[in-house]
């Protein structure tokens, strides 16, 4: 059974920076394509950044130049580094997972159950 978990939201202000982490198990996670989602009550859950099983990398336009996502395959860990943050990043993220590629779209097959980050003026 795959699961994730995803840590490391929390609450920060205008201009900081927070690192999510979602750890990955059961299954081979260097066969997945993996990213970052986040949704704000009333709001379609939208794409944040993903990372196919090659490794490219692909940004929202409003997450580009401020957050990174990366991959530890050894250890099966997914990061998203958030820097220069902003009140309207405020949100739910959550952790996707999944062997189908589905680009910035929430359709993957597997998520975490979220982590909450508060973004204050």
């Amino acid at each position: 059974q795959v699961q994730l978990v995803e840590s490391g939201g929390g609450s920060v202000q205008a201009g900081g920076s927070l690192r999510l982490s979602c750890v990955a198990s059961g299954y081979d996670g260097s066969s997945y394509n993996m990213g970052w989602f986040r949704q704000v009550p009333g709001k379609e859950r939208e794409g944040v950044a993903l990372i196919d099983s090659g490794g490219s990398r692909y940004t929202s336009d409003s997450a580009k130049g401020r957050f990174t996502i990366s991959k530890d395959n050894a250890k099966l860990i997914l990061y998203l580094q958030m820097n220069s943050l902003k009140p309207e990043d405020t949100a739910m993220y959550y952790c996707a997972a999944g062997r189908g590629w589905y680009g910035l779209r929430p359709e993957y097959r597997y998520w975490g159950q979220g982590t909450q980050v508060t973004v204050s003026s």
